[in-house]
C-alpha cells in the first residue's frame, strides 16, 4: 500500500522535555540560528525550563517548519518504553486507519551533557531554580552545535526515508 506522505510531523524528546527538546524545536523551527547563544537568549525559548513533571507525556506543539511541518516536544521522563509503544502506535493508526502523514521521533538525550543533568535535576527536581538554571544553561550553551546537528541530520534522515514512522537515537550526538 503506497499513499503519498502528506506532511512531517516531527517529534523531539528526552526526560524533561523542556532543555534539549526546546533548543531542537527552535533550531527546527528558525528561532535562534547556529552561533553562540547568550544567556538571555536561551532563558526566553519558548518552553525552555519551564515545564514540570505534570507535563509529562504531553505533546507540546512549538509552531510549524518553513514546510508547514507541526514541530513537537515530548518529556518521556525515565521510560524509554514510552517512545517504542509510540512507535508501534503510529505504526498502528498509519497501516489501519490510513494516516499518511510521516512521523520523526527524534531523541534529542544523547546530546544532555552533565552540567545540564544536574542543573535540571536541581531546578526541576529539587524546584531549585536559583542553583540549577545557571548550570542549565552553560549546559544548553555547551550543548547547542550538538543539538543543531542534531536537528540538521534529522531533517537529513525524513527528507531521505520513505518510511512513514521513523524513530532517531541519536547516539552519534553523545555529549
Amino acid at each position: 500500500m503506497n499513499r503519498e506522505m502528506k506532511q512531517v510531523i516531527y517529534i523531539y524528546h528526552d526526560f524533561g522535555g523542556t532543555h534539549t527538546t526546546s533548543l531542537a524545536a527552535a533550531y527546527h523551527l528558525k528561532i535562534i540560528r547556529h552561533r553562540k547563544l547568550e544567556k538571555e537568549e536561551i532563558s526566553e525559548l519558548p518552553y525552555f525550563n519551564k515545564l514540570t513533571k505534570k507535563d509529562a507525556g504531553k505533546f507540546i506543539f512549538h509552531g510549524e517548519d518553513e514546510e508547514g511541518n507541526p514541530v513537537y516536544t515530548l518529556g518521556r521522563r525515565s521510560s524509554k518504553l514510552a517512545v517504542e509503544t509510540l512507535h508501534h502506535f503510529c505504526h498502528l493508526l498509519n497501516s489501519h486507519k490510513g494516516i499518511n502523514d510521516k512521523i520523526v521521533l527524534s531523541d534529542t538525550s544523547p546530546a544532555v551533557p552533565l552540567s545540564l543533568t544536574i542543573g535540571g535535576f536541581i531546578s526541576k527536581g529539587l524546584g531549585l531554580d536559583r542553583l540549577g538554571t545557571p548550570l542549565v544553561i552553560k549546559g544548553a550553551q555547551k550543548c547547542s552545535g550538538n543539538i543543531l546537528e542534531l536537528v540538521n541530520e534529522t531533517k537529513k534522515i525524513a527528507a531521505g526515508s520513505n518510511s512513514a514512522i521513523i524513530k532517531i537515537d541519536n547516539k552519534e550526538f553523545q555529549a
